[in-house]
């Protein structure tokens, strides 16, 4: 197995897209945001994929199912910020409402890869790789 075909998931890659459109959101706030709400923003997003990959590189279906658990806790905290940024008036709801979109999508991905995982350690089966049926067409949640 390769250590980098957490590069090929379909939710690695989704949460990659989610990360460059935080990052692209966070770029119009305010100057005075940049150390406050858009680098929270920014951690979290960029928690979700790390996490993947993290996990995936432990070798372990036991680690790797705690570092997805990890990444959706970060959605949750990204979809909270996200709403913040709304309230607040950082960021129009027009311009939050696709990336709350694409991390629900991300979200349920990576409920769906908890799934699998926690099965395969109920059937002591290997880690998945990008070819099991976890590895789902972005399309889908776009």
């Amino acid at each position: 197995m390769s250590a980098s075909h957490f590069r090929e998931l379909d939710v690695w890659q989704l949460s990659m897209e989610l990360t460059r459109r935080v990052y692209e959101l966070t770029a119009r706030f305010p100057r005075e945001e940049r150390y406050g709400l858009a680098s929270q923003l920014q951690r979290a997003a960029v928690s979700i994929p790390s996490n993947i990959a993290e996990g995936n590189g432990r070798r372990s279906t036991r680690d790797y199912a705690r570092f997805v658990a990890i990444s959706c806790g970060s959605v949750a905290e990204l979809q909270t910020q996200l709403q913040l940024a709304s309230d607040l008036g950082l960021a129009s709801e027009d311009a939050v409402a696709p990336i709350l979109e694409t991390s629900e999508a991300v979200g349920r991905m990576l409920y769906r890869l908890h799934q699998s995982l926690h099965a395969r350690l109920e059937s002591r089966s290997p880690v998945p790789g990008p070819r099991s049926r976890i590895s789902e067409p972005l399309e889908d949640y776009a």
